[in-house]
């Protein structure tokens, strides 16, 4: 038999007790996949969900080099001609107007190819 306060009650929004206190998500141990390592560990067995991180991870493969035109070559260079790059690639856009001896981290097939045309050196550290 149903006690006769029960029947007054059913219906209502607080009928169930306290009504707004368990709303957030300390009341069920952490919202979505949380504790799935510690207290919900059962769940998560339950369910399938696997532990542990996945997939693929993007490494950097090489460093990003910074670059310099063989244009602005000429007027890096001293009277020697002589030019040290040591972390720099050198590209081919623009001319060469004189001879130069650059060292540095790379060249593209265009700027070695202008810079030796010219009478220099190309040589990659």
């Amino acid at each position: 038999m149903v006690r006769p306060k029960t029947k007054e009650k059913r219906g209502h929004r607080t009928y169930h007790g306290k009504h707004k206190n368990a709303r957030g998500g300390g009341s069920r141990g952490g919202r979505g996949d949380s504790g799935k390592c510690k207290h919900h560990f059962m769940r998560s067995m339950l369910l399938g969900t696997q532990m542990g991180k996945h997939g693929f991870v993007k490494l950097p493969l090489s460093e990003e080099l910074e670059v310099v035109n063989v244009d602005v070559l000429d007027q890096m260079a001293g009277p020697d001609g002589k030019i040290e790059l040591s972390e720099m690639k050198v590209l081919g856009r623009g001319k060469v107007t004189r001879t130069l001896n650059v060292s540095a981290a790379g060249f593209t097939a265009t700027a070695k190819s202008k810079i030796e045309a010219a009478g220099g050196q190309a040589v990659v550290v």
